[in-house]
């Protein structure tokens, strides 16, 4: 199966959320042009490779798509990433760099080191008197240790307990990939889970208190479990689906 294109997953996630491209380019300073062109997988206005990267980086982020996982795509339909550049490249290091030889002792600076010494050994005999020994005053280092009244117990405070989160809240969510496509799932706290391609014929189970959402680039690619049911008319070949799922519900005594 062919994958789907980085423009393709941009426009669809964009629709999802329910922006029009002027309010995209506002969020982004990008003009709604390139927009439009990053939309239909032509980067020519974006002036290279590292400045597209930046724009779909931009866009992605702003219609609720993983910015890394999207460049990272990218780079894979565009013949990778960047290559670093090599020190050797901006450093010479092979030129050589001549030094006149001295000849002889600089006279002149040894001259300006004497005359500073003798400055500074008149300025401490003006400054310290006709005597010649320097006093040093009393230095208290202090004890690192609190002072503690005698016979005065030390008690410490103790740590709180890290709270549990009870099973009861807990949403369980499992995904089978019947072909290739991008998944990305939050918490409840907008905390990242999973944000991605999963292959096709892999399974992944994710776990987290009180609410998961979960949003498909193809639902009709996977299959959806959620506390151990399937989850029905989740959506059609290509359709872009964001759903929220919350932990199991009582039975009725």
């Amino acid at each position: 199966m062919q994958e789907q294109s980085i423009g393709a997953m941009l426009a669809a996630a964009r629709q999802s959320a329910g922006l029009t491209v002027a309010q995209v380019s506002a969020a982004t300073r990008i003009r709604e042009a390139m927009i439009h062109g990053l939309e239909q997988d032509d980067y020519g206005q974006c002036g290279g490779a590292f400045y597209a990267r930046g724009h779909v980086r931009a866009v992605a982020k702003a219609v609720g798509l993983d910015p890394e996982a999207t460049v990272h795509l990218y780079d894979q339909q565009h013949g990778g990433a960047p290559k670093p550049v090599r020190a050797s490249a901006v450093f010479q290091a092979d030129r050589k760099i001549n030094l006149r030889e001295r000849r002889g002792p600089n006279w002149t600076m040894a001259l300006g080191v004497a005359l500073a010494i003798v400055v500074v050994f008149g300025m401490m005999r003006v400054l310290g008197g006709a005597s010649d020994q320097v006093r040093v005053g009393d230095v208290r280092v202090a004890s690192a240790r609190p002072s503690v009244p005698p016979n005065t117990p030390i008690t410490e405070t103790p740590n709180p307990a890290p709270s549990k989160v009870s099973a009861k809240n807990m949403v369980t969510v499992r995904i089978k990939a019947k072909r290739s496509s991008y998944v990305n799932v939050h918490d409840a706290d907008g905390r990242k889970l999973f944000a991605g391609e999963l292959k096709a014929g892999k399974t992944s189970t994710w776990q987290a208190p009180e609410k998961v959402n979960v949003l498909l680039n193809d639902a009709g690619a996977v299959t959806l479990h959620v506390n151990g049911k399937k989850v029905k008319s989740l959506g059609g070949r290509g359709d872009v689906v964001r759903r929220s799922f919350g932990p199991p519900k009582p039975q009725a005594r």
